[in-house]
């Protein structure tokens, strides 16, 4: 005889989570279960409670600040356990009621329904990896927020540098700068330091990068990924870190789909409308994506650096690689020539170069881990 089958939904929050039960069969009953507190000792009671002989539980919660501990305590154990994309959960027109509640059970029946799309689960080591690089995103990008408003600062003071800034030029200069108010010079000060302060949190998590990549499972890959150019040690393994194993993808259109960087569609009958990129997917993947296809407005050359990074790769890496670049930089010029807008070109080329990192890292499996 066949287990039974039961679907149990989800809704969590950082102090407790609300359960729905949906029982196993298109018309079997969905019924609120209640709230239990959001702790390994309360999963566990409601594991006992509804599980039993002759019972599999399947359940299913969608991706948030929470994190993946769910998912793993309960997969530990022998459960199934699914998180659910929140974008990609289907919703009814009309419907404008949302509560704890309904939204437990509306995730206990679609699971059921089985038209939830789950999200790729990395395991604690990748999850640590995926913090440290966005550790060193936010540590840019407070970098680039001291930078503006240091500019801003000199140009309420009519100071104009007129050449490339944040060179060693540019710092002498800052160094010499004269104002009527004494108190000029004390935020002048204040916000060279914390540029400095920012500078200095940046290059320490590049560098815990750099320490932690070689006992990554997926080091080998983003190895692989740096013979490309536009593709050094960070951004590699930023991509990496943020997109998880490749070899989920089925194929390259896939990949392209799922990082948003295929056009949008609108289309009935005889008529075909596409519009821009979906945006879809990882917003931070899609990013880096977008500044590598940069690169490629320059001819096609091997540098000395990236001759360095590609001399330990096997030969049928290095030889897609030099594919990507010989096809890339020819395609950015033959689109620009065409009139297409700048972020016409290098949505384009992004959308290419996903094709090659994913055929790259196909050549490479990934480490046991």
């Amino acid at each position: 005889m066949e287990d039974r089958i039961t679907y149990v939904g989800l809704d969590v929050h950082k102090e407790g989570i609300v359960v729905a039960v949906a029982e196993g069969g298109l018309r079997g009953e969905v019924r609120e279960y209640g709230r239990i507190a959001n702790t390994a000792a309360a999963l566990d009671r409601l594991v006992r409670k509804l599980g039993g002989e002759g019972v599999r539980l399947r359940f299913c919660y969608e991706a948030g600040p929470c994190g993946y501990g769910i998912q793993r305590h309960l997969s530990a154990r022998g459960h199934e356990c699914v998180v659910v994309a929140p974008s990609l959960i289907p919703k009814r027109a009309g419907d404008r009621v949302k509560t704890d509640r309904r939204d437990a059970a509306g995730l206990a029946r679609l699971h059921r329904a089985g038209e939830l799309t789950a999200v790729w689960v990395p395991d604690a080591q990748h999850e640590a990896m995926r913090d440290l690089v966005r550790a060193r995103l936010d540590a840019v990008h407070a970098l680039r927020r001291a930078r503006q408003q240091l500019s801003g600062f000199l140009l309420r003071q009519g100071c104009h540098y007129g050449r490339p800034a944040w060179t060693k030029l540019h710092r002498r200069w800052l160094a010499g700068l004269k104002f009527e108010q004494a108190v000029h010079h004390i935020v002048l000060e204040d916000y060279i330091a914390a540029i400095e302060a920012a500078e200095a949190r940046r290059d320490r998590l590049t560098a815990q990068i750099e320490a932690m990549l070689p006992d990554w499972t997926l080091a080998s890959v983003v190895a692989a990924l740096q013979t490309m150019r536009g593709m050094a040690l960070v951004n590699a393994a930023t991509l990496i870190a943020e997109l998880g194993d490749l070899s989920r993808f089925a194929n390259a259109r896939q990949l392209m789909a799922y990082l948003g960087l295929v056009p949008s569609e609108h289309s009935s009958g005889a008529s075909v409308k596409r519009g821009g990129l979906t945006k879809a997917g990882n917003k931070a993947a899609r990013r880096l994506l977008i500044e590598a296809a940069w690169c490629y407005r320059f001819p096609a050359r091997v540098s000395r650096e990236l001759r360095l990074r590609q001399e330990e790769q096997p030969r049928p890496i290095r030889g897609i690689a030099r594919k990507a670049q010989l096809r890339l930089c020819t395609r950015y010029r033959k689109l620009a020539r065409s009139g297409k807008p700048a972020n016409v070109v290098t949505g384009a080329i992004a959308r290419e170069l996903a094709g090659f990192i994913w055929a790259i890292a196909r050549c490479v499996p990934p480490a046991a881990g």
